[in-house]
């Protein structure tokens, strides 16, 4: 297994061009049919067994407080003892192989110790996102029991309270502070900084995440020994990262995208890692930290990107920045322009799911990219897209429904179930298909672009709307910071499509400016396209890793509705302007 790593770090290092990619694919073909061993740990066999032993010296992990500026550094070496200590805790108290832990701390060295620890000890991670209400954390303690929870100190009165209601009783409850019937972490110094990697098998259970729940209750998405430490070597080729990178990911841990991109991505590499520990979003102090500190590959979602590029970063030295990538839901064309002009770099968009690694994107090797398009399937994918009937699309920028096929071969990257869910399961593998719930379509040079979550699409009349790219065309103009698009009811055309507009810092609604609006739209979409309501607003619904929950914008619009609530001051409909009556209709 070492030699699959090895070969992706001289493949990272190669430049970023045709032979490249044939390279890379070269390589998934190979690991796409090789049989996996039958026991793999990744922490002692790739952490320990490769970095450590070759580059124990180097900086695994640089963490700085934007707020306070506090800085902590730790070397492979130092990285892997800590997490040794953590493991050693564990097991002092009695914690084995297949028990979970959950954890629900912020941006902190900590959070990558316990993660390093878990799959070295075969501990199921159950990532915990530090926004959780009681009630959601009574539902999650209901239906997977703590063996071990870590928490900072803020939170130990409501997890303590969930665990009484669903009366758990964990073997250890570790603080990152100080908590009467908790264990302060600093006591994890006292341990021994080396231990003994578990015997995991190569289909052992060891990640459950809870689904973001932007549809429905959250689903426990189960990930193996393989599925991710192995799968995430598409992330670290999508990325490009290089050994001699520093790599940085704008997430919280509490997410898969940060398994992803903080964790797994620069450490299957034996880049340096890197965390920014922040309470509300400082895109200034930000921008400062991503430069004071040299990072080469910088990761983010689309809520951080509409920030920055409203930032007057004139007086900082990006010259170190060498990639910037988007990820989480795909970044209308106009954010990517403005980027570029600010650092001189282009964000390339890619595409996955809590339930796989990086499946499709703008690989190093594709060039100069089209703006808007999410690239190109990985090579560890065998993805297509599927009709209503489950046939394959065959024509160019027809939309259909992104599948991955798993009759020629199922990617490593794969998730195995979603645990305690047949019936989850049965609706998403199909046939010789999963579906991952998106669509998509492919122009006819391969290109590929997002179209929207299945249940995002907007049924207007006979039409299939998009809403991601009337989100795109309201981008363009200049007052829009941000656009939010969903389907209304609407007794003549079933939905209507409602645009919700976040302006720019000193630009006010008002009736005229939402004439401009539909004017510009017109001039760009096709006319079942255009928004037929805009609504003026200063935020929209967002889960944590930054995607639009437009699921709950349609709920308000279906609930007032029901209710004949008053309509918003600041609402205006398309058919309320005759100046656009010699329009498109």
């Amino acid at each position: 297994m070492e030699n699959l790593y090895r070969e992706v770090m001289d493949l990272n290092m190669m430049e970023d061009n045709e032979e490249k990619g044939a390279v890379a694919k070269a390589f998934f073909d190979k690991l796409n049919h090789m049989e996996m061993p039958e026991y793999f740990n990744w922490a002692g066999e790739i952490f320990d067994g490769l970095h450590v032993k070759e580059r124990g010296d180097k900086n695994a992990l640089v963490w700085v407080d934007i707020h306070t500026k506090e800085n902590r550094n730790f070397t492979y070496k130092e990285f892997a003892a800590q997490g040794n200590r953590c493991l050693n805790k564990l097991r002092q108290a009695g914690v084995e192989k297949g028990d979970n832990l959950y954890m629900m701390v912020p941006i902190v060295p900590e959070t990558w110790f316990a993660s390093y620890a878990c799959i070295k000890g075969g501990i199921v991670n159950v990532p915990t996102a530090t926004t959780m209400t009681l009630r959601e954390m009574e539902f999650r303690f209901q239906t997977y029991a703590p063996d071990v929870v870590i928490a900072a100190e803020t939170f130990t009165e409501l997890i303590d309270e969930a665990l009484q209601l669903t009366k758990s009783t964990p073997k250890v409850k570790i603080v990152l502070g100080s908590k009467p019937g908790w264990v302060s972490y600093s006591d994890l110094e006292k341990e021994p900084a080396e231990a003994e990697p578990a015997p995991t098998k190569a289909d052992d259970l060891l990640f459950c995440f809870f689904t973001s729940g932007t549809t429905g209750l959250p689903k426990r998405v189960g990930h193996t020994a393989t599925s991710y430490p192995v799968g995430h070597l598409s992330t670290a080729v999508m990325a490009g990262i290089r050994t001699d990178d520093i790599h940085h990911n704008l997430s919280a841990p509490g997410w898969a995208k940060w398994a992803w991109s903080s964790f797994f991505a620069p450490l299957n590499v034996g880049a340096t890692a890197t965390g920014f520990n922040f309470t509300a979003l400082d895109g200034m102090a930000y921008m400062e930290c991503l430069t004071n500190y040299k990072v080469s590959v910088f990761c983010a979602p689309p809520t951080a990107w509409r920030v920055f590029i409203n930032l007057d970063t004139s007086g900082l030295d990006f010259s170190n920045l060498r990639q910037s990538i988007g990820a989480g839901e795909p970044l209308n064309p106009e954010i990517i322009t403005q980027w570029e002009r600010l650092t001189g770099t282009y964000i390339r968009d890619f595409y996955g799911q809590t339930e796989s690694t990086a499946m499709i994107g703008n690989a190093p090797w594709m060039g100069k990219m089209r703006k808007g398009s999410f690239g190109a399937p990985s090579f560890m994918y065998d993805v297509t897209l599927v009709d209503d009937d489950g046939k394959e699309v065959t024509e160019p920028d027809e939309p259909g429904y992104i599948v991955v096929r798993l009759d020629r071969w199922r990617a490593i990257g794969l998730f195995t179930e979603y645990i305690g869910n047949p019936e989850k399961m049965a609706g998403v593998f199909i046939g010789d298909y999963y579906y991952t719930g998106d669509r998509g379509s492919i122009d006819k040079d391969g290109y590929w672009w997002f179209v929207g979550r299945s249940d995002d699409v907007i049924k207007s009349s006979d039409y299939r709307v998009g809403p991601f790219e009337v989100e795109s065309a309201l981008m363009e103009h200049q007052a829009v910071a941000e656009a939010a698009v969903v389907g209304v009811p609407d007794e003549k055309r079933h939905q209507l499509v409602k645009a919700f507009v976040i302006l720019k810092q000193g630009r006010e609604p008002s009736r005229e400016l939402a004439l401009d609006m539909f004017k510009h739209t017109i001039d760009i979409l096709a006319k079942f396209k255009i928004p037929r309501i805009i609504e003026f607003v200063t935020e929209v619904p967002k889960t944590l890793s930054g995607k639009i929950r437009r699921v709950e914008l349609r709920e308000r619009e279906v609930e007032r509705q029901d209710t004949k609530a008053v309509a918003p001051v600041m609402e205006f409909y398309y058919w309320d302007f005759p100046e656009l009556s010699s329009r498109k209709n």
